[in-house]
């Protein structure tokens, strides 16, 4: 599976190719230099969105996990740019419990292309599972300038 790591203001970030989709990414520091016109295409995006020119991501994704984590990870990539919802909401649109959506944000394999960042808890941040933990989510969230209470 090709690789390729990117220097992000959050720390470096490990994109992985399968099969002409991007199927995991994590914040990881590693020496993954694969070059394939999909990860080049997915390192600009993100170097493109850190730099704030870019609010969507428009690169061919693939969730290989359960359904009902598709069905979260589908919810989560929903939310547009500078927008929260909370883990009751996708709950409740899902017919699951809140906990078992907040273990499906925390086993998203493609976090911020799939921006489970947006998803707050009902009285607070919640977790987050990628790069420094919620130090990332709020510098993301606050780089989107969303979830005004943390401004």
């Amino acid at each position: 599976m090709p690789r390729l790591c990117v220097a992000t203001p959050t720390g470096p970030f490990e994109i992985t190719e399968t099969n002409g989709q991007i199927t995991r990414a994590t914040w990881i520091a590693s020496d993954a230099a694969d070059d394939t016109p999909l990860l080049r295409r997915a390192a600009s995006q993100v170097a493109a969105y850190f730099n704030g020119t870019l609010t969507d991501f428009d690169l061919p994704l693939a969730v290989e996990t359960s359904e009902f984590q598709q069905q979260v990870c589908a919810r989560i990539a929903a939310i547009p740019f500078g927008d929260t919802t909370t883990y009751g909401e996708i709950a409740k649109a899902l017919g699951a419990p809140a906990q078992a959506v907040g273990r499906g944000c925390g086993g998203n394999p493609i976090p911020l292309l799939i921006p489970c960042h947006r998803v707050l808890g009902s009285a607070g941040l919640g977790g987050f599972s990628g790069g420094t933990g919620v130090e990332t989510k709020v510098w993301l969230l606050r780089h989107e300038g969303a979830g005004g209470l943390l401004i």
